[in-house]
């Protein structure tokens, strides 16, 4: 049984709200004003070789033994004893691949407790919906009882528990806001889908559902900064930056079905089959790139060599994984995944 966490362990108690309050009756609209409340923390660009990934690739219908056996094919164990925050896929409570599916939410929850975290927080910004109604829909807070867990709703924050983002070379005006439970989680595990995405993002995997950690708005202020995001024509690189804030110590991605046209919430249907693992969002993106590039997708997300997609490209700018297909690695455990996976990965390297 897991420790259930002391909210005030990840929110601040009744002074940071009343003064969120106080800000918000006075009329503050300066998006400035309302910066200046929170903690800034400047992000350098990152300048490092990453030599290789490895993705697990299991090839099945059932979610609940993919992400087991997805997890076994990595064989880490980063969350041992540490705080983990898990960042599901809850911008709207549509089914799967829509939003995160229990069975895998579950079964990564599951699998954390016996690597022995010592708590565990799901929490997420919806941004076509409610996201306290969206968490009570999917029956979040039934399972966070039967399995011993936590729940954060973004919409509760305050000012304070906003960091502003601010990366080298950004090509937000002037950062972004990321929660506090995210940046200043010890660990943080991704459970994303595998969709396309209509409203410019082009595909939504585990680059893209961080876009769900970042603020739409602060307390304080009127400033959008998500009306900032999809307003620009540099959306799919600002989906990237937004990455700079944490680092993922694993990311589970539910390919059993997939969007392959429209999305987030709704979209062509097709049924990939995969689970797939790893530690590298670059890596596990490029490799949900190709499945749905396999099973006949948009055309921006047909067009050109995988790596050179926007949100990939800023992401190997900002040094966020590896920089090269060829330094992808798909991990099997049985012939028809391996089979599989070797299609996917021819796909992965065409026109590279």
């Amino acid at each position: 049984m897991h420790r259930r966490l002391n909210r005030r362990q990840f929110i601040k108690g009744a002074a940071g709200a009343a003064g969120g309050a106080l800000l918000a009756h006075i009329g503050i609209q300066d998006r400035s004003m309302a910066a200046s409340e929170m903690e800034t923390r400047p992000v350098p660009l990152r300048r490092r070789d990453i030599s290789g990934a490895q993705v697990a690739f299991v090839k099945t219908d059932d979610r609940t033994d993919g992400v087991s056996r997805a997890l076994d094919l990595l064989g880490i164990n980063p969350v041992q004893g540490k705080q983990v925050f898990v960042k599901p896929n809850y911008n709207s409570a549509d089914p799967t691949p829509g939003s995160t599916h229990n069975d895998t939410l579950s079964a990564l929850i599951a699998r954390l407790g016996e690597m022995d975290a010592n708590t565990i927080t799901v929490g997420d910004r919806s941004g076509m919906g409610n996201t306290r109604q969206v968490m009570q829909q999917k029956g979040i807070s039934d399972m966070a009882g039967a399995l011993g867990f936590e729940t954060l709703v973004f919409d509760d924050l305050t000012v304070d528990d906003w960091v502003l983002i601010q990366p080298e070379s950004s090509h937000w005006q002037n950062g972004f806001p990321v929660a506090r439970p995210v940046v200043d989680a010890e660990s943080v595990v991704q459970a994303c889908c595998l969709k396309t995405h209509r409203y410019g993002g082009h595909f939504t995997l585990s680059l893209k559902n961080s876009v769900g950690v970042a603020a739409k708005t602060v307390p304080g202020s009127a400033y959008n900064y998500m009306n900032e995001l999809h307003g620009s024509i540099h959306q799919r690189r600002m989906i990237a930056e937004i990455n700079v804030a944490y680092e993922p110590d694993l990311i589970v991605l539910d390919g059993v079905d997939a969007f392959v046209t429209g999305g987030p919430d709704t979209g062509g249907l097709v049924h990939p089959q995969v689970i797939l693992a790893g530690t590298d969002r670059v890596a596990v993106d490029a490799v949900g790139v190709a499945l749905l590039r396999y099973f006949g997708t948009t055309g921006e997300v047909s067009r050109g060599a995988i790596f050179e997609q926007e949100q990939i490209a800023r992401a190997v700018e900002l040094a966020l994984g590896v920089d090269d297909p060829a330094k992808i690695e798909l991990l099997t455990g049985d012939a028809d995944s391996a089979a599989y996976a070797e299609t996917i990965q021819a796909v992965l390297l065409e026109a590279a």
